[in-house]
């Protein structure tokens, strides 16, 4: 659900003005070519290959078409939310670990909405490490589609499909991961964990809310992998990648108006609508302060390295400790790209008017329901307490309405095992830099961070052009690269194998040690 925004500045603010929200998250500034500076961006890669990087490799091309029949498989089972019916998928991907025998389970409150975890075991030297992905798909006009939303159509080195980029790709790469894990008998220091889950866009009751709240022992980890980074590409060349350590949380907030009702021929004072209009507009125009935090502060200065320079003033300017440079770089963001505004404090997006009921009646009552996105951090009741004020007016109440389903967990920590391990990956898979990104969306793993448990989101490599021409998640016309799928299972396998598999020279558990 978390659908991160990879845009060029020309189609950038027009995308995310238009209140577009694509699943993988980008910058919207990038220099086609990369600086050298770049490379001083990179923290120090993993000092230590496991063994089995080097000696237990699989045979990609036999990989990439097995890959493509289960993505395509994936794809063609109707799964869109609502009513969802991930049962398909649950079931079709539990057969295929019955086959290979890989212990599998279906976990559900419901019974057409069920979830399916998968384990390899090892040696308990390490605490697990669990892969996530959501089989649940937004809903779709059939007839907006030129090829059917749920046929897999193979077109022009593209697969098109209603979930191809969101999330049934994550989905396919952590099979696949399991299947070679498997078949290879990779020795693992940890167990790893498969979970495809149900209900994420949306109905995070039946799913990973369930499964957090009922069945935590079959997930429980160290370490997890889940969607909301990804990796972008620019004119066909991959130039970075991102990698979510932590999310905004979702609260709502309603303003209400009241005042006298009466005939629409007197016009009143205390017309709601008015005094709501009003609000609205205070709130449409506040900018709270700005507060950043480890992943956004190395976020915009990671960026900035990368970037042409009349941007990257921009990124370093937020960093400023001098409040006018903070306030002019806020302000060009604001303009030109909104998303990267939102990450610097807690927003309120005014997306629900109702009042009124014919147009000769003043209505008494007129409401306005505000998306609100808070960092991390943030105290909803003191953050009502200052829009309060931004609004200023005894006939408009602020109510703080009960919050978007979805817990607040820990920033995932960018000198973690697992961070590192995954910007060594990249490199190796992409040979780019890696930057760590808060989502300003929501996405599963706000449950499974809530839980103690670090996440990092990571996603196949998306042109930054496709999302201004409609290919994007949640689009009329979603499509993923077949290469980049296949690419995207290689770093999957490259950063799950770096976190599991032993290292050359580490001591081996004592006899019987778990």
């Amino acid at each position: 659900m978390m659908r991160h925004l990879t845009r060029a500045r020309h189609a950038g603010a027009m995308a995310i003005g238009a209140g577009v929200a694509p699943r993988r998250f980008a910058p919207y500034h990038l220099a086609m070519r990369l600086p050298s500076v770049a490379l001083s961006i990179i923290i120090a890669l993993a000092a230590t290959r496991p063994a089995v990087a080097q000696s237990l490799q699989p045979k990609w091309s036999d990989v990439e078409r097995e890959t493509l029949e289960h993505f395509q498989a994936l794809l063609r089972l109707d799964t869109r939310n609502p009513p969802g019916n991930e049962r398909r998928a649950a079931d079709y991907l539990k057969s295929v670990f019955d086959r290979e025998g890989i212990p599998a389970r279906i976990l559900a409150l419901d019974s057409n909405r069920t979830n399916v975890v998968a384990r390899l075991k090892g040696t308990g030297r390490k605490r697990p490490l669990l892969i996530m992905g959501h089989t649940d798909v937004v809903t779709v006009d059939s007839t907006k589609w030129t090829h059917p939303p749920f046929a897999a159509t193979r077109d022009g080195g593209y697969v098109y499909g209603r979930g191809a980029v969101d999330d049934k790709d994550n989905v396919a790469a952590g099979l696949m991961t399991m299947l070679l894990l498997k078949r290879l008998k990779v020795p693992l220091d940890r167990d790893v964990i498969f979970l495809a889950e149900s209900g994420e866009e949306g109905n995070t009751r039946v799913g990973i809310g369930f499964v957090t709240s009922e069945q935590l022992p079959e997930i429980e980890a160290e370490y997890c992998l889940a969607e909301g980074g990804g990796t972008t590409r620019i004119g066909g060349e991959v130039k970075y990648a991102t990698v979510q350590t932590l999310e905004k949380r979702g609260r709502g907030i309603d303003l209400i108006a009241r005042g006298i009702a009466g005939h629409g021929s007197v016009p009143l004072a205390s017309n709601a609508i008015v005094h709501l209009a009003g609000a609205v507009a205070r709130i449409g125009a506040w900018r709270p302060e700005i507060r950043l935090n480890e992943t956004t502060r190395a976020y915009f200065e990671r960026l900035a390295a990368i970037s042409p320079p009349d941007v990257a003033q921009h990124y370093r300017g937020v960093l400023s400790a001098d409040s006018a440079v903070r306030r002019a770089a806020d302000d060009w963001l604001y303009e030109h790209e909104p998303r990267h505004s939102s990450m610097l404090r807690t927003s309120a997006s005014p997306n629900v008017i109702t009042g009124g009921y014919r147009s000769n009646v003043i209505p008494s009552e007129a409401r306005a329901t505000l998306d609100v996105r808070m960092l991390p951090d943030e105290d909803a009741d003191r953050f009502a307490d200052a829009m309060k004020k931004v609004v200023n007016d005894p006939a408009v109440e602020v109510r703080v309405s009960s919050a978007f389903g979805r817990p607040t967990g820990v920033e995932s920590r960018l000198d973690s095992e697992a961070f590192k391990a995954i910007e060594a990956s990249v490199r190796r898979v992409y040979n780019v830099p890696t930057i760590p990104v808060m989502g300003t969306g929501a996405t599963d793993m706000s449950f499974t961070r809530a839980k103690g448990m670090q996440c990092f989101g990571i996603g196949p490599a998306i042109d930054m052009e496709d999302g201004p021409r409609g290919f994007g998640a949640h689009s009329d016309q979603e499509r993923i690269l077949e290469s980049e799928l296949h690419r995207f299972v290689r770093l999957n396998w490259d950063i799950v194998t770096s976190l599991a598999s032993p290292k050359e020279g580490a001591a081996r558990p004592r006899a019987g040690q778990r």
